[in-house]
Order: structure tokens, then sequence, then C-alpha cells
């Protein structure tokens, strides 16, 4: 997975982010995906292979694992960070909407004509639209994905020995989880850094709602001519 082309596309959604914004894309990347590519990636890289239980009946092992990880930690983090980060691309494309507008604006009535577009999105305009409800999905992805990681891994934990007695184990027998210790931290630290980046977005969206009431909804143009493209 190349995270450095995501970075790429993400950081130029930081010209029409607030202070808060910035901060949660800073989170994301360093706090985050940095510490998923470093190391969370090769504490989870041996975990199939040295998950030994006190049997040698065939498939017992693998039928174990399937169970008590449906899905991999390492595996869901990625679809999470993937997912949170989906949403920012709205605001990437709603802005080229806005470009390709102002070049047939100024094609067809001129370099004299006002631009179509007065702000950067931080009034209750279109783009402002985009953006909070790119903040509304990333919180929800955000919220999801840990509902789902509580659930299935028991409030987050990871337990040194699990009993495991589905078919086709003869009996219960032991499974031993392998570094332990290390997957619960790393497990703490990344359900840590989705929570900062729920209070993040959510702290966003309040800013946006409060701050920007009372500004007016939509650019004044003062040319007749040019109100003609803002009829799309």
């Amino acid at each position: 997975m190349d995270w450095g082309t995501l970075q790429e596309l993400l950081s130029g959604v930081n010209k029409y982010s607030t202070g808060i914004g910035r901060i949660w894309l800073s989170v994301v990347f360093i706090f985050r995906v940095l510490v998923y590519v470093v190391a969370a990636e090769q504490v989870w890289g041996d975990e199939q292979s040295d998950f030994d239980c006190n049997t040698r009946q065939p498939g017992c092992a693998n039928t174990c694992y399937d169970h008590y990880f449906p899905i991999s930690h390492i595996r869901l983090w990625a679809l999470q960070l993937i997912c949170i980060s989906t949403p920012s691309l709205l605001i990437v494309m709603h802005v080229a909407y806005r470009k390709e507008r102002e070049r047939k604006n100024t094609i067809k009535h001129g370099q004299q004509c006002p631009k179509l577009y007065t702000d950067t999105g931080k009034r209750h305009g279109g783009l402002w639209w985009t953006y909070l409800f790119s903040l509304l999905f990333k919180t929800c992805f955000e919220i999801s994905f840990l509902y789902i990681l509580y659930r299935i891994y028991d409030r987050f934990d990871m337990p040194t020995l699990v009993k495991c007695s589905v078919y086709p184990c003869p009996n219960q027998v032991d499974c031993y989880i392998a570094k332990p210790t290390e997957k619960r931290i790393f497990s703490y630290f990344m359900v840590a850094g989705s929570a900062l980046c729920i209070v993040l977005n959510m702290s966003e969206m309040l800013y946006l709602i409060f701050k920007q009431k009372g500004n007016s909804p939509h650019p004044t143009f003062h040319d007749e001519t040019c109100l003609e493209l803002t009829k799309e």
C-alpha cells in the first residue's frame, strides 16, 4: 500500500482546512499511519504462524485462530485508515470542480469578469457543506471501526492464552498468542489515536457550525454577465 500517495492527496486539502483539520491530518499520518507502517505491521507479521496450540490435530490451530481472529488487527486498521481518509478526497474533487467552472467562466467572459467563487469554502456554500459532511463521514467510520474492534476482541484486550474447543479440535485445547504484551500496547495506542481523531472531528464540526453562523451563505457577484454559469 502506497501511503505516501494518500498523504500527498490529503495534503492538498490543507488549504481549505481549519487549524483543527491540520492537526487531524498530522495525528493520522504521524501517530497512526507511521506507527502502522513502522511498528504495527512487524508486530502482527507472525501472528498466525506463531499461534501455537497444545495439540497436533490437523486443522485445529487454523480453526481456533480463525475463531478468535476473524479479521486481523492489521488488516482492520488498514481498512479503517483508508475509510477515514477517503471522505477528504470529496473536498479535492469539489475543488477540482470549482476550478473547472472558473476556467470555463474565464474563457466565456474574459479575465475582467469577477470570479464565481470569492471565498475558500469557509462559508455556507457548497464546499462548506462538502467539508462538513466529510467530517461527519470520518467520525462515523471511526466510531464504527472502534465498535467492531471492541465487539470482536473483547474490549481491545489481547490475552496470552485462549481456550478453544471448536471442531476439529479433539477437546478443549490451550492456544498461545505470540507477543501478547506488544500487541496489547499497540492496540491501545491505535485505539487512543482513533479516539483522539473522533474528538478532533467533532470539535471541528462544532467550530464550523458556530464560527460560521450568520455568515453570508453565497458569494456576491458584481457582474450580471457572470450569473449565467452560477445557475448550473
